[in-house]
């Protein structure tokens, strides 16, 4: 059935991860737009600092601390978002983790944070949302990422959580749709974001991860276009979609790029020599900071973290 979605100044939306990167941008973008908006995530700090950049605007924000591979800690949004304004319109999960090394050297408990937070966050939103887009109609949205149509070396774990992402979107889209239930089902799918997401990723490499380049301002790689990327999806019907600068040998989702014209062994060997030349100009420009192995989201808590200083997921 068609879902018929309120314009978005007349609606309730929960931004699950809107600490910082695209979470951020699309609750800001969402209250200046006269949104309703409840933003979660584990940075109290900067959740508050968000309610503050929006104070005086068309919107109203409030916010509440989770982690995404909580449940008790997701339904806990969920009511809060119904306790203050009567009811949910539109979920956007945004929230995720990174981790970049060989297979081989990321430990089973680092493997399983990821795929608890990137895989099963997203499972935990639906299941906290859907009673309540039921009830009145909704949207339910995950931003998710390119590396769930294309495995990405030195990614193991989030690109298995990425792909487990794309399927169970794929696979509640259906059920929802023979059930007859009024909700949009989306996902999108960003490349490369100019966010604290690289900077915060795990590392086992060495040398922190990077976006791979760096987006000019205003342009297809900046986080303030994927928020209209993010919230404009919760006025709409489009199933998924990419969202900002596509890496050469990401999947096609749009216009065919060069590496989608390669046969897959090729591409293989493409992807891993890419990665390996990538890996060798950061080792070349020194570690930088995010390059230690001890991110909070993975571990008991980075030197940052430890400072009352947690860096935001994404």
């Amino acid at each position: 059935m068609a879902v018929e979605l309120e314009p978005i100044d007349q609606q309730v939306i929960v931004v699950f991860g809107a600490s910082s990167g695209i979470g951020r941008a699309t609750a800001l973008l969402a209250a200046q737009r006269g949104a309703r908006v409840v933003g979660a995530g584990r940075d109290r700090h900067a959740l508050d600092s968000l309610v503050a950049e929006c104070a005086g605007g068309p919107g109203e924000v409030v916010v509440g601390t989770a982690d995404a591979a909580d449940q008790a800690e997701v339904e806990a949004i969920a009511q809060l978002a119904v306790s203050r304004f009567g009811r949910i319109d539109t979920w956007a999960h945004v929230a995720g983790v990174g981790e970049y090394g060989a297979f081989e050297d990321i430990t089973p408990e680092e493997f399983r944070r990821v795929v608890e937070v990137d895989l099963l966050g997203p499972v935990h939103g639906a299941r906290a949302a859907l009673p309540h887009l039921r009830a009145g109609g909704g949207a339910y949205i995950v931003v998710s990422s390119e590396i769930a149509k294309r495995g990405f070396p030195l990614a193991t774990s989030y690109s298995a959580a990425k792909h487990g992402v794309d399927g169970f979107v794929e696979a509640l889209r259906v059920e929802l749709q023979h059930a007859g239930a009024p909700v949009s089902v989306t996902q999108v799918m960003p490349g490369s974001i100019a966010t604290p997401f690289f900077e915060n990723a795990r590392s086992h490499l060495g040398v922190r991860a990077t976006a791979g380049l760096r987006p000019r301002e205003g342009g297809r790689g900046d986080p303030r276009r994927r928020r209209a990327a993010a919230a404009g999806r919760g006025g709409g019907r489009r199933r998924q979609g990419p969202a900002g600068h596509p890496t050469d040998l990401a999947p096609a989702h749009g216009p065919p790029r060069p590496g989608h014209r390669l046969p897959p062994a090729a591409l293989d060997r493409a992807q891993g020599a890419g990665r390996r030349r990538a890996v060798r100009r950061a080792r070349g420009r020194g570690p930088g900071p995010g390059s230690g192995v001890d991110h909070p989201s993975l571990s008991g808590g980075s030197r940052r973290a430890r400072a009352g200083q947690r860096p935001p997921r994404r």
